[in-house]
């Protein structure tokens, strides 16, 4: 099973970061077959000085206040469908196409590639249905992708909606009897760290469904087999980029940063000269400036009609949305720290995803898939150095801590993240402000923010470390705190220019052909994530919505 965390870093220059149980690191030199199949690390900025454990601790616990109030994004707020979007695209980036055994078939031109940063739906479609490993995710005729089936519930008591078993509302598993009920639960996907949530197994769900789609589509122009499969996976990565560069991008990064580096090229990483060689993953988009969407993370949503704030059931709250997978989960079965506690192999039905209150429909045209007036949808916290409460305390699932012995800090994500960074020496805010040639922001700013984590309970000696060196993930959500919930001039930069160079290097990239246009969508111009909702469960209420009102 693939672990959320890396254990270890190749940095292009420098070597094999390693870190043990107690995140102490090491660096040591590559092994030839390191060299050749690691995925591949840089850093866009210079190193920075590390932050003592207790100023890291107090940080993360101040980002992490149960009594601070985050606001919610406003103005303009984002759906909060696009949270796990962005996590799904965090998965793509930064899947390793690599960690096949040495004695499996991996072609050279594989090996280069599955080591670089791509934004290729690799996640979704593995090395393809004629892989003898990877097969496993497709259906019999090595075109269309796997769904799976729910299992029936038994809550609310007598609802004929959940008390059936449906298809195509799960991700696929292994299931059968053999090996132990966590192995039965795991996801047939190429990436399981897409079961982690129950937003982002919904979110690949989709995605399976967009593809399957785009086959039926093509197949009426003739086409089939290998051919077929080529084409839709073609179709499908486009408009998948096409959406992340205009839909997704400037929800979250100032437009302006997104349209500058779209259409005048990247200025600072891997600027010029670059298509013929493959892309590297800079640290600081990796450690720091994508992890903005931890920010985002509501601690509860409307769910469905079984489970919202007037439903029979409780809100989709965190918790209840980890222990609802197959990965961090156990489907209801009690210890989440035991992947083998419980009896439920699949999803539950009365769990299915209602899309309408994740995304916003009516933008598209389909007022007829607004959510409900009683309970509304859901919309992102806004971008800021806040964490819901239930980020304190991560069920050891999503970090790979099933098993082990920790200390309790360790669940907390904002130490998570701050820990990371301190390992691989991160710059500093400040350091990459100064190699963006921007104004940084004050101490003043920092220590203060604008509606954000309040300071106040760093000793003085912790506020001048902070200060002085901000760390960069903190420096990143602070500055989106100026910017309208939006990243700024640090963290904006290094987001879209890694998403640039991450198509341009893609197997397939609407960068290198920007002749090319969107077919799927309303218009030749237009395809957003409600876009690619809409074709994939068919423009279907019972489909985006199973278990209706």
């Amino acid at each position: 099973m693939k672990r959320h965390a890396r254990d270890s870093f190749f940095v292009v220059g420098e070597g094999v970061l390693e870190f043990d149980r107690n995140d102490v690191a090491t660096a040591r030199e590559p092994l030839t077959v390191e060299e050749l199949r690691r995925f591949r690390f840089s850093r866009l900025g210079p190193k920075g000085v590390q932050i003592d454990e207790a100023t890291r601790i107090a940080l993360a616990t101040a980002m992490t206040d149960p009594q601070a109030i985050q606001p919610d994004s406003v103005d303009p707020s984002i759906p909060a469908g696009f949270t796990y979007l962005g996590q799904f695209v965090d998965h793509d980036l930064t899947l390793d196409r690599t960690e096949a055994q040495l004695g499996e078939d991996v072609n050279l031109d594989e090996l280069v590639q599955g080591r670089s940063p791509a934004l290729d739906l690799d996640s979704v479609y593995g090395r393809g249905p004629a892989d003898r490993d990877d097969r496993k995710f497709y259906n019999e005729d090595g075109v269309t992708l796997k769904l799976g089936r729910t299992t029936a519930a038994p809550f609310p008591p007598n609802d004929q909606g959940v008390s059936v078993e449906l298809d195509g509302f799960d991700l696929p598993r292994v299931g059968g009897t053999e090996g132990t009920l966590a192995d039965r639960r795991l996801p047939l996907i190429p990436d399981t760290r897409n079961d982690e949530n129950l937003v982002i197994a919904q979110t690949h769900l989709a995605f399976i469904r967009f593809h399957n789609q785009a086959v039926e589509e093509l197949a009426l122009k003739g086409l089939s087999g290998r051919r077929l499969f080529n084409a839709a996976r073609e179709q499908v990565v486009r408009h998948y980029q096409w959406m992340l560069r205009t839909d997704f991008l400037p929800r979250i990064v100032d437009p302006a940063i997104v349209t500058d580096v779209f259409t005048n090229g990247r200025r600072f990483f891997e600027a010029r000269g670059r298509q013929g060689i493959r892309p590297t993953m800079p640290l600081e988009f990796a450690v720091a400036a994508y992890r903005l969407g931890h920010s985002m993370v509501r601690g509860a949503y409307e769910w469905n009609r079984v489970f919202n704030s007037g439903g029979p059931g409780p809100l989709g709250t965190l918790e209840l949305l980890f222990t609802f997978t197959g990965v961090a989960g156990n489907f209801g079965g009690g210890d989440l720290d035991d992947p083998n506690s419980g009896i439920v192999d699949r999803l539950p039905t009365n769990w299915i995803a209602d899309f309408r209150r994740l995304y916003d429909f009516s933008a598209a045209g389909r007022p007829d898939l607004a959510p409900p007036a009683t309970t509304g949808g859901n919309v992102t916290k806004r971008i800021d150095t806040l964490l819901v409460d239930p980020l304190r305390n991560l069920p050891a699932g999503t970090f790979g801590g099933r098993g082990t012995q920790f200390p309790e800090i360790q669940r907390n994500l904002a130490f998570r993240n701050l820990t990371r960074a301190n390992m691989v020496d991160l710059a500093s805010g400040q350091q990459m402000a100064k190699r963006f040639g921007v104004a940084p922001l004050s101490s003043e700013q920092i220590l203060r923010g604008n509606q954000g984590a309040s300071l106040d309970t760093l000793t003085d000696e912790q506020k001048s470390v902070v200060t002085t060196a901000t760390p960069l993930w903190f420096y990143i959500l602070r500055e989106a705190e100026f910017n309208a919930g939006r990243l700024g001039a640090v963290g904006g930069r290094i987001v879209a220019e890694v998403f640039h160079r991450s198509m341009e290097g893609s197997r397939i990239s609407i960068v290198r052909d920007p002749s090319w246009r969107p077919i799927f969508g309303p218009d030749n111009n237009t395809f957003r994530m409600t876009d690619l909702m809409l074709f994939a469960f068919e423009g279907k209420p019972d489909l985006l919505n199973p278990l209706a009102d």
